[in-house]
């Protein structure tokens, strides 16, 4: 039978870290620990009304469930977790492969975990992650729901947050800036005397740092008394197919077009493919420009201006980051801005 009652022995001897315990949760949620056990590993055998209080605790005190099997609470595992929004998408898989050549060289394996752009998952996934008893963690991105960020600002071990640049929210950072990138394209298009000027994104409330990129073009151009002609949002994840069908999108809505910016490279080059089929020239007709630096923008004709974000160096030095704080050894800048390149080919 269930009881409120909290009096469990004391669990002596264990080293205290800012890392919420099981116990610390049941005081919170005021049920017995064997309650909140059961919240977690077997949720049917506990009341409604005490799972919601269990789960409350949880989200206010950042408790992670130790999944480490016969370790205590306080030991570490030789694991890494590192969760991307997608793992079909090569941008993030050159990210990974950069950062598992640095860890397991010295004998760290990666835990990968997907969120879909997803934040709430992001949560989920870390959860049971940091549940493991990691060595270490990164994660993309620079926006984290209130949970994750509890979570793992009460946890005790080092991470890294990747994939843009800026204040870490827990610990380090490695990335570059999505505005600054937006900006340096909407630069060259102007040096190349592109006049009407557009950008297309997809899902630009999920991938967000696609809209850091828009930021940053859109106030580049106005910073040139050039007003950015229009904004498509493709409401479906990107794709060289979607690609095509925007270049369609933009000649029937905006005949007049000279020049776009599209968020990635497998849209920017779905559109240079599409553009003989629709009788369109590029550039001479329009310009088209991407961002990622894909080897495929070099294999349609003409070659993909882009540009290119250093991911096999990010991950690399993330990795490298997290073994130092693992090591306990210092990080002198602990927000690392690792930069990009603009690549002018043919299709400007």
């Amino acid at each position: 039978m269930e009881t409120d009652d909290t009096q469990d022995a004391p669990n002596k001897g264990r080293r205290r870290s800012g890392r919420a315990t099981i116990t610390d949760v049941a005081r919170h949620a005021n049920v017995a620990r064997i309650t909140v056990s059961r919240a977690i590993n077997d949720p049917g055998s506990v009341s409604p009304e005490r799972r919601r209080r269990v789960d409350a605790a949880i989200a206010a005190l950042g408790y992670v469930p130790n999944r480490h099997a016969g370790s205590l609470a306080s030991s570490m595992s030789p694991v890494v977790p590192l969760i991307v929004p997608s793992l079909s998408n090569t941008v993030f898989l050159e990210v990974i492969r950069g950062a598992q050549s640095v860890l397991e060289a010295v004998g760290y394996e990666l835990l990968l975990g997907n969120t879909d752009y997803d934040v709430e998952r992001e949560q989920k996934l870390m959860q049971t992650l940091l549940g493991w008893s990691p060595a270490g963690a990164i994660v993309s991105g620079l926006r984290h729901s209130d949970g994750t960020l509890a979570m793992l600002r009460r946890w005790d071990g080092p991470c890294v947050e990747i994939m843009e640049y800026g204040t870490p929210n827990i610990d380090m950072n490695v990335g570059l800036s999505h505005e600054a990138a937006g900006a340096t394209m909407a630069r060259h298009l102007i040096a190349r005397g592109y006049r009407r000027i557009g950008f297309v994104g997809t899902l630009l409330e999920w991938d967000y740092r696609a809209a850091q990129r828009l930021s940053g073009f859109q106030s580049a151009l106005d910073q040139a008394g050039i007003e950015l002609s229009f904004v498509e949002r493709l409401e479906a994840p990107s794709t060289v197919g979607l690609g095509g069908k925007a270049l369609k999108r933009i000649f029937s809505h905006h005949p007049d077009a000279d020049a776009t910016f599209f968020a990635n490279d497998d849209l920017a080059v779905g559109a240079i493919l599409e553009a003989p089929r629709l009788g369109i020239r590029v550039p001479d007709d329009m310009a088209v420009a991407g961002f990622n630096g894909l080897n495929l923008g070099n294999h349609v004709n003409p070659r993909l201006t882009t540009i290119v974000s250093p991911r096999l160096r990010m991950g690399r030095r993330a990795a490298e980051m997290l073994l130092a704080g693992i090591r306990g050894e210092p990080v002198p800048q602990r927000a690392q801005d690792i930069g990009f390149r603009l690549v002018p080919q043919e299709s400007t």
